[in-house]
């Protein structure tokens, strides 16, 4: 409007008036548009004043009720906010105190079921059993038979402290190590006051109440993890054969690597031939669950030796009773792990063989975790050649105490 009025101004003053007129006609054209909007809004008030005093109560409800609505969410909303964290922090606090719940609740049952196992106990119940159980940082059981009392010395006299050390392993690096066997079916026998009597004598035994035997060393593993689970809070537990050879150290470093993973299954990884052929070493009953003839195994940590975290230790003790058993010990545990969200770690240091092989390996600075011989399943003669295999493989008696976890 001002844009118009001044050119009006402009053509007015050229036609000759005088600068009073072209100011009193500004002045006329500028109330006239004031008039002409005030009386525009005029009408549009007169028709909201037509509405019904029942329409222009709805409104003005309506009206106050959004008003109050926002009214209150500007003051709640923080209120708001801050319960739905605290609720947030107590169930954080709830799930965590029933996960221990449950974890205590499983090693009970692990205890329990461990004095009620089948088998008949022939061995006295420990006294003063601790009522919690120890934080270490693994487990090692070294599967041993009642025939194998030199195996057993060749070890202790090796890679395996005795003694003052053995206990001082425990307590300053969190490593527990025993000689993991069950009992005789004739109680009472020779054999059997025999190992009770290096039991009282080494003290480095964990008994099982378990029947031993060859074909049975499935339900023996089965049985030696869900009772190392009971007795010992450990980020890892071990299963190794007494004919092989171990540096400590070295698979202390192994498992450090992985100590934050919450489910791995470590080991030197194969797959082997499902043998069908009855009367053959390793024979597989249930061949005909693995496809054809002459099809191979699941990939699993062969059983020399293989180590397991926290987790799946539990898993095991939890469904014993429910985990099918194949005719070999390592089958039988790979197939544990099937369908669970495992990390398989194929851990190539614990598929060395004996000198040179373990010994070059050494010497190029990578010293083996596990040494044996694959056509013996164990180090071949592992009485007498033991102590060759340390003294060339090995990776010094200071090893364990120096190196850093």
């Amino acid at each position: 409007m001002g844009a118009v009025i001044g050119i009006r101004h402009q053509r007015v003053a050229a036609a000759g008036f005088s600068a009073r007129w072209v100011s009193f006609l500004c002045i006329s054209c500028f109330f006239l548009g004031v008039f002409v909007v005030n009386r525009f809004w005029t009408v549009e008030l007169d028709k909201e004043n037509e509405d019904t005093s029942e329409e222009r109560y709805q409104k003005g409800a309506l009206k106050d009720n959004i008003s109050c609505q926002k009214m209150e969410s500007s003051v709640h909303a923080g209120g708001i906010l801050n319960q739905v964290s605290q609720a947030q922090d107590v169930i954080m606090t709830l799930d965590r105190t029933i996960s221990s719940l449950e974890m205590q609740l499983v090693v009970a049952r692990a205890a329990q079921e461990n004095n009620k196992e089948k088998f008949p106990i022939y061995a006295r119940p420990p006294i003063n059993q601790p009522k919690y159980r120890p934080k270490v940082f693994f487990v090692m059981g070294i599967m041993t038979a009642f025939s194998s009392r030199k195996r057993r010395d060749s070890i202790r006299e090796t890679w395996m402290p005795q003694g003052e050390k053995l206990r001082r392993l425990e307590k300053e690096r969190g490593i527990i190590m025993r000689f993991v066997i069950g009992h005789s079916a004739t109680p009472g026998g020779v054999v059997e006051r025999a190992i009770d009597a290096e039991i009282e004598q080494q003290k480095d035994f964990l008994r099982l109440n378990h029947i031993e035997g060859y074909h049975e060393l499935s339900l023996k593993t089965r049985i030696y993890f869900s009772l190392a689970v009971a007795k010992w809070d450990a980020d890892f537990y071990i299963k190794v054969d007494d004919d092989v050879h171990v540096n400590l150290a070295t698979i202390g470093s192994i498992l450090a690597r992985h100590r934050s993973k919450p489910r791995v299954y470590i080991g030197c990884m194969k797959s082997g031939q499902v043998l069908a052929k009855q009367g053959v070493k390793y024979h597989e009953p249930e061949y005909w669950k693995f496809g054809e003839e002459g099809n191979k195994y699941f990939r699993h940590a062969t059983g020399q030796l293989y180590a397991i975290s926290k987790d799946l230790a539990t898993y095991i003790s939890v469904n014993r009773h429910i985990l099918h058993r194949y005719a070999n010990e390592d089958v039988s545990l790979g197939s544990w792990f099937i369908g669970l969200d495992v990390e398989h770690i194929d851990e190539r240091s614990l598929c060395c063989g004996t000198p040179p092989d373990c010994e070059w390996k050494a010497q190029a600075g990578n010293p083996c975790g596990a040494s044996f011989d694959w056509s013996c399943s164990g180090i071949c003669k592992s009485v007498e050649r033991m102590d060759e295999v340390h003294e060339r493989c090995g990776e010094g008696e200071e090893a364990i105490w120096q190196t850093m976890f």
